[in-house]
């Protein structure tokens, strides 16, 4: 285990000594716009005028809100660890996006990326996440699994259940900017950590680069393996780089809870079982994360968090509770009537194919999950899609009885 000294003494970034001494709350406290220092600044032989990307076609929240002016005043700028702006919006320069398919556009390569390039991900923040102020506004945590309530699907129409989330290891960079180095110790530190766990969470590590043909097909049968990126959102932004090295999946022996390591984000971690018992999935998720996050501050390190933007991760889209709680379900018939996606908007719910983003429902099952992650806790995200998805069985059953049904009215919004 690296020491609290040397950590300190390699560490980039003047916020360091927080993550050793600090804890996470107050790191997360001071890790404020006002207490981040820029690195050095870029030298540049054009002006910004001359060097800012051409968005005429593009469909993105980075292009929506990227204009010369702030350009010129970010595009000179560096985050203590080096990452750039030009660096954050390459993605969403190289892909345009679809007319009707709005992504976010830009990522951040370390945790002060959202402080020293606020000018511009705030108002990006404040589209993707339903108008969330990242300047004013705090966003509230809860994993207390105690609080949710009709927790239990029929089974007859919810085919599976899971909660993924994700986390970041402070003081190293996020994938799209982290050296050879910085992603072989998040692996080292993450999986040094599961090691400690015990009881219904003990399990194993499966380095990409180190597991045999019989561990990898098994992984296969099991849909735990995932593959170099290929998605250009995800190339572009510099996430495949030396694949695979320090990539693997860590699961528990009962196969019910797992993590990706140096996928997308530093960790990505899921909780899921067959069935419609959202309440022991959501259980399960929070004993681990707790669990693992107590194992890593043991060793000297702690997650990424601050106050407004609750968990930091790689894609703005995935801040605050980073949570995606979802089912597999049977809708047939819902799901051909027009006010399909009505319903789910005032519920805050989204639909995907079970094959997942971009693919299409096979036999009228849809994976449904919530819709928002930043601003609402983990608790209230979970027991969100707990009462839309009993509404949508419910209209199902109606619709199958010839009975009509109802759009509902729409669910609170952010104030």
């Amino acid at each position: 285990m690296a020491s609290s000294f040397s950590r300190i003494l390699s560490s980039k970034r003047s916020v360091g000594l927080l993550s050793v001494v600090g804890g996470s709350v107050a790191a997360g406290f001071l890790l404020h716009r006002e207490h981040v220092t820029a690195g050095e600044p870029l030298r540049r032989r054009y002006p910004a005028s001359a060097e800012y990307p051409d968005l005429r076609k593009h469909n993105n929240c980075m292009a929506s809100h990227l204009t010369p002016a702030i350009y010129a005043k970010l595009c000179d700028k560096t985050t203590p660890n080096g990452f750039t702006l030009d660096q954050a919006i390459q993605t969403g320069v190289d892909n345009p996006g679809h007319p009707f398919i709005k992504t976010v556009g830009m990522v951040a390569g370390d945790e002060e990326s959202y402080e020293v390039f606020a000018d511009l991900l705030d108002p990006v923040i404040k589209e993707r996440h339903n108008g969330y102020d990242a300047r004013t506004m705090k966003h509230p945590t809860d994993l207390d699994a105690s609080k949710i309530h009709s927790g239990n699907f029929d089974e007859r129409y919810v085919l599976s259940s899971r909660v993924r989330t994700g986390r970041s290891i402070r003081g190293l960079s996020l994938p799209p900017a982290c050296t050879r180095a910085e992603r072989r110790e998040v692996e080292r530190v993450v999986v040094d950590a599961l090691a400690g766990l015990k009881g219904d969470l003990t399990g194993r590590y499966y380095s990409l680069t180190q597991m045999t043909e019989k561990e990898q097909q098994q992984l296969i049968d099991d849909h735990f393996l995932f593959d170099k990126p290929v998605s250009p959102l995800l190339t572009c932004a510099g996430m495949a780089r030396d694949w695979p090295d320090a990539r693997g999946i860590w699961h528990n022996n009962e196969k019910t809870f797992l993590i990706w390591v140096n996928e997308e984000d530093h960790t990505r971690v899921i909780s899921m079982e067959k069935g419609g018992n959202m309440k022991r999935v959501f259980e399960r998720f929070c004993k681990g994360l707790k669990e693992v996050e107590r194992l890593i501050q043991e060793r000297g390190w702690e997650f990424m968090w601050n106050e407004r933007l609750g968990y930091v991760l790689t894609c703005p889209s995935n801040l605050g509770t980073g949570l995606r709680a979802g089912v597999h379900v049977k809708l047939p018939l819902l799901s051909k009537d027009p006010r399909f996606s009505k319903i789910l908007d005032n519920l805050r719910l989204q639909k995907r194919g079970t094959g997942g983003v971009d693919t299409a429902a096979v036999g009228g099952v849809f994976d449904i999950s919530n819709l928002d992650r930043l601003g609402h806790s983990e608790v209230q995200l979970v027991q969100t899609v707990i009462d839309g998805v009993n509404y949508l069985i419910e209209c199902e059953k109606r619709l199958e009885k010839g009975q009509d049904i109802k759009v509902p009215p729409s669910i609170r919004q952010l104030k």
